[in-house]
C-alpha cells in the first residue's frame, strides 16, 4: 500500500466523527457472520507435494479417457467434466471435440440411430450453443420454439415431481428438483460444480467414472485451499482498515464480496483479479451506504468533487472524518492496483478503472439528489441512471479490467461503449436487487426503486410491477445470450471476457433469486459460502 497515502490522513476520533446535528438515516444492517474466521487459514499450505502429484496423474488419466472415448460417449463425458468444474483443465481438447461434432464429422459406424435420440440431440445442442456455436438451444429473442420447449419440459418435470408412485429415483429426484429451481445456464459455475459432485456420486456405479470423480474432488479441495489463503490475506487488510468500528453505519460484507469475485473467475490464475475485485466490491458497498443512508446532501456533493479530482489534496474538501476515511481507502486501493499493473506492463488500464469509479459516484449522487428533492423518476429515467449507478455496471467494468492477460485495450474500449451484453448484465443486477430489496429500503427512506417508479408511472399495483420487471429481467437474459453468440466476432472480444460478464449475471441470479442475500447474508449466502469456502468435499 502506498506509504504516501496511508500517512496522509489519520482520523481525529476512533468513531469517525460526523456533523453532530445532521439528520442521518439508519439501516441497521446485520453484522458480518464471518468475523475473523478466515484469518485461521493464513498459515495453511495450499497443497502438499503428494496431493499435487496425485492431481496431475488423475488429470492425465481423465484426459486420456476423454480423447479415447467413442463419439457416442464423448457428449456425456464432456457434460460431466464441465458440470464437475474441471473443464478448465481441458479447454483445448473440449473445444476441438465440439468443433468436430458441430461439423458432423462422425465416422459412418458411429452415425447411428442413437445419435438421433432426443436426449442426445438435446445434450448436443446445449453443449454446442453454450460454447458459442450457431445452433438453437439457449433462448434469444424470436426463438418461439424454445419458449414452447421450456414450457413443455417445465410442466412435465413438475408433474414428475408431483407423482406419488412409480416416479423418479432419489438421485434423479434431486436433480430434477434443482433443475427447476436453478437453470444450469444461469447458475454460478463453482456452486453448480459443488452440487453436481454430490449428484454424480449418487448415480449408479455403471454411470460413474471413478477417476473423473476423484480428480474433481481433489481439484475442488485444492482450489478451495487457494481461496482460503486469499481470503486470509484480504481479511487482514480489512481488519487494518477497521471499517467495522470507524464506519459502523455501513455493511461489513468482505467475505460476500469475495464470493462475488470468485463467481466471476474461479480459475487459479486469477488470484490478483479475485483479491482486487473483492477489495473494490467491499469499498463500493461502503460508499453505496454512504450515499444511500449516512451522508447529508452537502457532504455527498463535496465527496463527488473529491472523487473527480482524485488526489490526496482533496481530503481538505471533506468536512467529516467518515468521508476522509472512505476517500483515503479508495485512493489506497487504486494506488495498489496501479502499482501492480505497472509491474505487469499494463498501466494503461488504471485510467479505465478510475473513470468507471467516477461514473459510479456521479450516478450515486444523481439518486441522492432525487431522494433529497423527493422526486420519483419515470422508469426510463430511473433505469438510465441506475444502469450506471448500480455497482453491477461498475463491477462488470472492473471485473473485465482485472481479467489478466486476456484483456486488451480494444476490449476495454468495447466495454466503455456500453454494449448490449454489459447493459443486460447491469439490468439483471439492478432489477433483481430492486425486486428483492425495495421494501427494506423504503422503510428506512430511500430513492424510489424500479418498483415504485413503475407503480407511479403506470398507476399499477406492486404485483403488476413485479410481473413486468421480471419480464424485463428475462429479456435481459436473452440479450446476454445474443451477446454471447454474436459480440465476440463483431468486436474481437475474447470469449473469456464475455464469460466474465455472464458469470457476473449468474452470481446476481444466485444472490438475489429470492431475497437480498448480500445484505442479509446470514440467511442468503451463509450456506453457499460454507460449501465453497469452508467445508471440503469428502474424498
Amino acid at each position: 500500500m502506498s506509504a504516501k497515502l496511508v500517512s496522509a490522513y489519520q482520523p481525529e476520533t476512533p468513531n469517525a466523527r460526523s456533523t453532530p446535528d445532521a439528520n442521518r438515516r439508519s439501516a441497521n444492517f446485520p453484522p458480518s457472520i464471518w468475523g475473523d474466521h478466515f484469518l485461521s487459514y493464513a498459515s495453511r499450505e495450499t497443497a502438499s507435494n503428494g496431493n499435487e502429484q496425485r492431481v496431475r496423474e488423475l488429470k492425465e488419466e481423465v484426459k486420456s479417457v476423454l480423447l479415447m472415448a467413442p463419439t457416442s460417449q464423448k457428449l456425456n463425458l464432456i457434460d460431466d467434466i464441465q458440470r464437475l468444474g474441471v473443464s478448465y483443465h481441458f479447454e483445448n481438447e473440449i473445444d476441438q471435440m465440439l468443433q468436430k461434432i458441430h461439423n458432423s464429422s462422425y465416422d459412418d459406424q458411429e452415425n447411428n440411430d442413437a445419435d438421433k435420440e432426443l436426449y442426445t440431440v438435446a445434450l448436443r445442442f446445449r453443449l454446442l450453443r453454450q460454447t458459442g456455436f450457431e445452433v438453437s438451444c439457449s433462448k434469444t429473442h424470436g426463438e418461439d420454439i424454445l419458449e414452447e420447449a421450456l414450457a413443455f419440459t417445465t410442466t412435465h418435470l413438475e408433474l414428475a415431481l408431483a407423482a406419488t408412485q412409480g416416479g423418479l429415483s432419489p438421485p434423479l429426484l434431486k436433480r430434477v428438483t434443482h433443475a427447476l429451481y436453478q437453470p444450469l445456464w444461469k447458475g454460478d459455475p463453482r456452486l453448480e460444480a459443488r452440487r453436481y459432485l454430490s449428484f454424480y456420486q449418487e448415480l449408479k456405479s455403471s454411470y460413474i467414472n471413478e477417476t473423473l470423480l476423484t480428480f474433481a474432488k481433489l481439484d475442488f479441495n485444492q482450489l478451495q485451499r487457494v481461496y482460503q489463503k486469499e481470503l486470509s490475506h484480504i481479511t487482514r487488510w480489512w481488519k487494518e482498515l477497521d471499517f467495522v468500528n470507524k464506519l459502523p453505519f455501513a455493511r461489513d460484507r468482505l467475505v460476500e464480496s469475495y464470493y462475488w469475485a470468485l463467481g466471476v473467475y474461479f480459475e487459479p490464475e486469477y488470484c490478483f483479479g479475485r483479491m482486487t475485485m473483492c477489495k473494490i466490491v467491499a469499498i463500493i458497498v461502503v460508499l453505496d451506504d454512504v450515499y444511500d443512508v449516512h451522508g447529508t446532501h452537502k457532504e455527498l456533493e463535496l465527496f463527488i468533487e473529491a472523487v473527480e479530482r482524485w488526489d490526496i489534496s482533496a481530503l481538505d474538501l471533506l468536512p467529516v472524518d467518515y468521508m476522509k476515511i472512505c476517500y483515503q481507502a479508495l485512493l489506497d486501493i487504486y494506488a495498489d492496483i496501479e502499482n501492480e499493473l505497472a509491474k505487469e506492463g499494463k498501466l494503461y488500464r488504471i485510467h479505465y478503472a478510475r473513470e468507471s469509479m467516477k461514473v459510479q459516484v456521479r450516478s450515486w449522487f444523481q439518486e441522492a439528489k432525487w431522494f433529497h428533492e423527493k422526486y420519483t423518476p419515470t422508469l426510463d429515467e430511473y433505469m438510465s441512471a441506475a444502469l450506471s449507478t448500480t455497482y453491477f455496471m461498475m463491477a462488470a467494468t472492473s471485473f473485465v479490467l482485472m481479467a489478466g492477460d486476456i484483456v486488451t485495450k480494444n476490449s476495454l474500449d468495447w466495454v466503455f461503449t456500453d454494449p448490449k451484453m454489459v447493459k443486460a448484465s447491469s439490468t439483471i443486477g439492478r432489477l433483481m436487487d430492486d425486486l428483492q430489496s425495495h421494501k427494506f429500503e423504503q422503510k428506512r427512506g430511500h430513492v424510489a426503486s424500479a418498483i415504485e417508479c413503475y407503480m407511479k408511472e403506470h398507476c399499477a399495483t406492486e404485483e403488476e410491477a413485479t410481473i413486468e420487471l421480471t419480464k424485463q429481467v428475462n429479456n435481459a437474459w436473452k440479450d446476454m445470450n445474443e451477446g454471447w453468440l454474436n459480440s465476440a466476432g463483431a468486436a474481437n472480444v475474447p470469449r473469456a471476457l464475455l464469460l466474465c460478464i455472464i458469470n457476473l449475471a449468474r452470481v446476481i441470479e444466485v444472490i438475489y433469486k429470492h431475497e437480498d442475500g448480500f445484505t442479509h447474508a446470514e440467511t442468503g449466502l451463509k450456506d453457499i459460502i460454507t460449501s465453497l469456502l469452508v467445508e471440503p468435499v469428502p474424498i
